[in-house]
């Protein structure tokens, strides 16, 4: 019997290394420790000026993040104190996350997009927003866990086509909320200062300029410094994974975005060296981008050969044909969603509600 071939593991899933890559002068890469689906690091970018550093995605909220962080810091003959900018390149937890205590440390002003703001927007609920706000602990002396509980059961909802967003896992909020954060680790911090598109900003003695490129969620931004061809690219463009388009969005069209987003990498053919959030850098922006937009051509094929199967049916059926089992669930469903939502508004689908649950007939 042949035995199955091997999977093919992703530069996004490594686990964090120790090495600091200088991958400029000035600039360094610093990977810190994530355990999220389908990544095993976050790619934190310091860059240096006569004034200190500022600091690219400093990872997720928690001790246990922070003190890679410091130690990382440690390496490069730097402290928490020299870092006086923190550049987060969207809402995403394991980019934002360390922010609160950089900014509690050393007092690091925030620069992000102009649209940066959690994806619940205004939906939040008042409640919820104020548990965000709030030490663990309640004035009645409810347990750490308790409060936990209640944060954690505020942010459950009901998705778009009918299913549920489930929170994070119990012990994920705990590792979070530790080093003194409490609930703040789960609230996105308000920038000192926003960008928008074609905006210049000194960063490590670069002139960068500010690329808004929603899709991967609505407020992404890039960086691109011209001179010397660099482009911190978030998680827009990675180098062996595709980032994750999700249905849960402010856009109306995330994948649409998405897609423009993508073919407006051909502005920056002149790029020499991506950063990106996730993985390695690597040297051809535009080729990447390209291949990107190839993949969700090909899912959308994909929607489409299963609908003359199918017939009118929910998203988890659509689901079940576009990914593979070890991945159904939550972001699987809203991957799926987007992609049906995006033939719904250009005309390859209809949409109709059954008992509560989306169903789509795909031309």
């Amino acid at each position: 019997m042949t035995e199955p071939a091997a999977r093919i593991r992703r530069q996004e899933q490594e686990r964090a290394s120790d090495e600091i890559l200088e991958v400029a002068p000035g600039l360094y890469r610093l990977q810190l420790p994530i355990a999220m689906p389908g990544l095993g690091h976050v790619n934190c970018y310091a860059l240096e000026d006569e004034h200190g550093l500022a600091l690219v995605d400093p990872g997720l909220p928690g001790e246990d993040s922070w003190q890679v962080l410091v130690q990382r810091l440690d390496a490069l003959g730097a402290r928490v104190e020299h870092v006086h900018t923190v550049v987060v390149t969207h809402s995403h937890p394991d980019h934002f996350g360390g922010v609160h205590q950089l900014r509690d440390e050393s007092g690091a002003a925030l620069l992000t997009h102009a649209d940066f703001r959690s994806i619940f927007g205004s939906d939040e609920s008042e409640d919820l927003a104020e548990l965000r706000e709030a030490p663990l602990e309640d004035a009645d002396g409810a347990s750490t866990e308790d409060a936990l509980e209640q944060l954690r059961e505020g942010m459950r909802r009901t998705t778009p086509w009918g299913g549920v967003r489930e929170p994070p896992p119990m012990e994920e909020m705990r590792t979070w909320s530790t080093g003194g954060l409490g609930a703040r680790a789960f609230r996105v911090p308000r920038p000192d200062r926003t960008v928008d598109d074609a905006d210049e900003v000194v960063l490590g003695g670069r002139t960068w300029l500010a690329v808004h490129t929603p899709g991967h969620t609505h407020d992404h931004l890039c960086l691109y410094d011209p001179a010397d061809g660099l482009f911190l690219s978030g998680d827009h463009v990675l180098p062996t994974i595709t980032p994750h388009i999700g249905g849960v969005s402010e856009l109306e069209d995330p994948l649409a975005t998405f897609i423009d987003s993508l073919e407006r990498m051909e502005e920056f053919a002149a790029v020499s060296l991506v950063l990106p959030a996730h993985g390695h850098p690597f040297t051809d922006l535009t080729g990447r981008a390209g291949d990107i937009c190839r993949h969700h051509g090909e899912r959308l094929d994909v929607i489409r050969e299963a609908g003359a199967e199918l017939g009118r049916a929910p998203v988890e059926a659509y689901m079940q044909r576009l990914f593979k089992e070890r991945s159904w669930g939550y972001m699987a469903a809203s991957e799926t969603y987007a992609h049906l939502e995006h033939l719904r508004l250009t005309g390859g689908a209809e949409r109709t509600e059954e008992a509560g649950s989306s169903h789509y007939l795909v031309a």
